[in-house]
Formats: structure tokens, C-alpha cells, sequence
């Protein structure tokens, strides 16, 4: 009789070195794909309609490719433990195959599956595939998780690195014609309303093309000297492939590793990693600061002072360049979620929570472990976080990395027409920069003066 097994596609929707569908095609006669949709309707406190319809490009592009080897992606939806012990039960599967999920909720389910797996008898592989070294590999001398970026990642570049498998060409003869499968998804199955944004081309596909670009165009080559600029492309636009596994982390690494000039991107792939950990071993992070100085401090930050920000209205351009980038294409350049998040807590003194809620709702990278971690760094409340009192002045980083302008005039259109050097320092009392553009919402010195005294009142009260 074949051997059928399972394999769950989770974060992981390609065919080019996914490790536990090359482990099942290896180990198997015929291998049945099957994904699994969240069955949550109209709203979700982590995603919304830009990452959502994503995944649906994503899923339908894996099913074409699917197809191509005379294969059927199975789709369902609901509890991924139920609907794998019903798949079990309808193919006659001996195994389960995927990869590990280094996210609270996604290990709390594979936890529940593999109790599936043992009460049925059958086995259940899991495998390392998003990251280069999982959380418990990158450890002290004394067997302790890293706190701090620096010594993790020197330990963490040190490590020898798995060379990328090719892709997957056969799956085995497939019968799970017979196997009930959903369509493939659309924003209706959520109920949530149409994606606006322009979001990136979805597939395994598309990522190649953005992966080819950033290496053979030269791009990885200025990264270290570009990367701080957000107007063009000057960094990989790859971190949505990487959150859905549209790419391969060992092949990008090995693509860069060959480059002389790619050591401060690889640094970048180390700090998702670090974030990866830190989530890993410190779950809390999610409902509370990560250092318990400042746990309980206030935020007094308004919902007016919150909406202004999350809608582009501040009056600064560069942040609300920013969140417009945000709220038109699901995307915003790194160091514009920098200032956009210290300015929302630091100017605003809004709860790093609710920064840290709202792109997750927009972003089409969403990455739990690596949002908290940014947001709390820019709050100073996380792990190897900036100070307290290291407070960006959004005017000076505007002069900094946008100089000409360019970026703020691109997303701010109301601003096209103003000289580069006015947009980077208050206008004069009462006087807009342009017409039909706010005056600024606050004062940043006195803001900055307001949100060290907060936290030194805190810090003084917890001794």
C-alpha cells in the first residue's frame, strides 16, 4: 500500500527549499499539501485586509505550482489540530509533516497537533525552515538566552550555515482528487472589506523577481550606504516573502554571503532572528514591556492625538509621509517605522501597544516578533532598546535622510511645491506650510521635555 503523509503548509508557501515537503516527498509515495485558514470574521486585533489579501495571492500562486506537478493544494479552515486529525482520518495518512513556527500562537497549535498525531499513532515530523538558527541554538556560554543584539549576533554569524535544498518535481502520484477542499480564498471568507493598497505582486514567483533585483541590481551592494534613505529602493523589499516564506532564508543568505558588501544586510537577517528569540523565550513581551522598569508606567496619550497620527495628519511631514506610505501600499521603509513609532510615543506619549496593533493591521510584512520588537525598541521599553532619552526630533531626521524632500513630497502631495529646507524645521507660529496642510500638532522640545519627566517619575516611584 503507498504511503500518503500530510504535509501543513504554514510560512512556507513555495517549492524551492521548503526542508519538511522536501523531507515528505523524500519519505512518502504521495504527499497531500493541505493549508489551513483562520476562521476568525470582520476583524482581528493582528491582521486586516492588506496582509490577508496576500496570503490569498500567495495561495492561489502555490496552487498553480502545486498543479504543475499534478498536485492539489487542499485547503480548510477552522482549528488546524481538528481539520489535520479529519485529513488523517480521510487519506489514511501515517504522517505529518511542517515547519516550525517560532510565534507563541503558531507553536501553541503545532503543540496540539503533535497530541493529534500520538493519539492517532502516526508520526509527526516538524522541521527548521524560516530561520537560519532556531531560537535554542544561539545561546550564552552559560546556556542563557541573549538580551542584546550585539554579542547574540556575533555568536549567531559565527555558526556554521545549511546550504539551500533545490526545488521540490513530484509529490508522488496523487489521490486526493477526492478530498474535500475549499476555494481557494478571498477577502470574503474573513468578511472584511476590499484591499486598497497597492500591495507587492503575491507568489513564489514575484519574490524570486524581488530577490534577483535586490542582488543583481546592485542594490545589496549600497545597502550599508542607502539603507537609512527611504526615498527609491534601497533596501531588499523582501521582508513580506520572508514572513510568508515565499523565499528561502538559506538561499538569500548564500546569495549574499558571495557579496563583499552585504555584511550589514546579513546583520539584518541576524536581528530577525534575535527577535525570533526573544519572543521565543520571553512570551510576556506581547502584553508587557520587556524590561520590567517600565512596566505600569502611564501613557497619556489621547485616541485624538493617536488618530491624528495613524491617519497622516500630524503636521510633521516626514511622519506623515510615512503613515500615508503605510495606509497606500502596506509597506513603510524601516526607518520611518522608527519615526513614526517614536513620535507616537515619544511625542504623542500613546501606549506602544497601540502603534504596535495598527501595523500589524496594515502591514503586509507583519511579523509578530519583529513589530514588538521594533516597537519597543523605538518606546525604549524592549530588549536592546534605545534609551529612555534618546528621543528622535522628527525634524532633524527628515533633514537627515530626506533632504531633498523627495520621499515627504512623493506621500504628502500637499507639499510639492514647498522648498526642501522648509520642510525640515517648524513653520513659523500660525503659518502652514502649505495650503490645505496642518500645522504642526505639537511642540517637539516641549513633548520631549514632557515624556523624560514621565519617565523619570516612573523610574523614581519604582525604587
Amino acid at each position: 500500500m503507498p504511503r500518503t503523509v500530510l504535509h501543513w503548509f504554514r510560512r512556507d508557501l513555495r517549492l524551492t527549499d521548503n526542508t519538511a515537503l522536501q523531507a515528505a516527498a523524500k519519505a512518502a509515495d504521495q504527499v497531500i499539501p493541505v493549508y489551513i485558514l483562520s476562521d476568525w470574521k470582520h476583524s482581528h486585533g493582528w491582521t486586516g485586509p492588506n496582509r490577508q489579501q496576500f496570503l490569498c495571492g500567495n495561495l492561489a500562486s502555490l496552487a498553480k505550482n502545486l498543479e504543475t506537478l499534478g498536485s492539489r493544494l487542499i485547503i480548510r479552515s477552522g482549528r488546524a489540530d481538528a481539520e489535520i486529525e479529519r485529513l488523517i482520518s480521510e487519506t489514511q495518512a501515517s504522517a505529518v509533516y511542517f515547519n516550525r513556527d517560532y510565534d507563541t500562537y503558531g507553536r501553541a497549535m503545532e503543540q496540539k497537533v503533535r497530541e493529534v498525531c500520538m493519539r492517532l499513532d502516526i508520526e509527526c515530523h516538524a522541521y527548521k525552515d524560516s530561520v537560519m538558527h532556531e531560537p535554542d541554538e544561539v545561546l550564552t556560554l552559560n546556556a542563557q538566552p541573549y538580551r542584546v543584539y550585539t554579542p547574540y549576533s556575533k555568536n549567531w554569524l559565527a555558526l556554521n550555515k545549511h546550504a539551500p535544498q533545490g526545488r521540490i518535481t513530484t509529490l508522488g502520484p496523487q489521490a486526493n482528487g477526492k478530498v474535500m477542499s475549499l476555494p481557494l480564498p478571498t477577502l470574503a471568507h474573513w468578511q472584511l472589506p476590499a484591499c486598497t493598497a497597492q500591495i507587492p505582486a503575491a507568489g513564489e514567483r514575484a519574490a524570486r523577481d524581488r530577490m534577483k533585483r535586490f542582488i543583481d541590481t546592485g542594490i545589496v551592494q549600497c545597502y550599508t550606504a542607502n539603507r537609512n534613505t527611504p526615498a527609491g529602493q534601497t533596501t531588499s523589499m523582501l521582508s513580506q516573502d520572508l514572513r510568508y516564506g515565499l523565499i528561502s532564508i538559506r538561499e538569500l543568505y548564500q546569495r549574499c554571503a558571495n557579496i563583499e558588501k552585504a555584511s550589514t544586510y546579513i546583520k539584518e537577517l541576524a536581528w530577525r532572528e534575535f527577535y525570533f528569540a526573544i519572543l521565543w523565550f520571553y512570551p510576556n513581551v506581547f502584553d508587557e514591556e520587556f524590561n520590567p522598569d517600565w512596566r505600569g508606567m502611564p501613557w497619556p496619550g489621547t485616541d485624538a492625538d493617536f488618530q491624528r497620527w495613524a491617519t497622516g495628519t500630524t503636521g510633521f511631514p516626514i511622519v506623515d509621509a510615512g503613515m500615508r506610505q503605510l495606509l497606500q501600499t502596506g509597506i513603510m521603509h524601516n526607518r520611518l517605522r522608527m519615526i513614526t513609532a517614536m513620535f507616537l510615543t515619544k511625542d504623542l506619549h500613546c501606549d506602544w501597544r497601540l502603534g504596535e496593533a495598527f501595523f500589524m493591521q496594515q502591514l503586509v510584512d507583519g511579523e509578530n516578533a519583529s513589530n514588538n520588537g521594533g516597537w519597543q525598541w523605538s518606546a525604549g521599553t524592549g530588549a536592546d532598546a534605545a534609551p529612555y532619552f534618546r528621543i528622535q526630533n522628527p525634524w532633524l531626521q527628515s533633514a537627515r535622510f530626506d533632504p531633498d524632500g523627495v520621499f515627504i513630497k512623493q506621500w504628502v502631495p500637499e507639499l510639492k511645491d514647498v522648498p526642501a529646507p522648509l520642510l525640515h524645521e517648524p513653520p513659523k507660529p500660525g503659518l502652514r506650510l502649505a495650503p490645505g496642510y496642518v500645522l504642526p500638532m505639537v511642540d517637539h522640545h516641549t513633548e520631549r521635555d514632557r515624556c523624560l519627566a514621565i519617565f523619570a517619575k516612573h523610574k523614581a516611584e519604582r525604587r
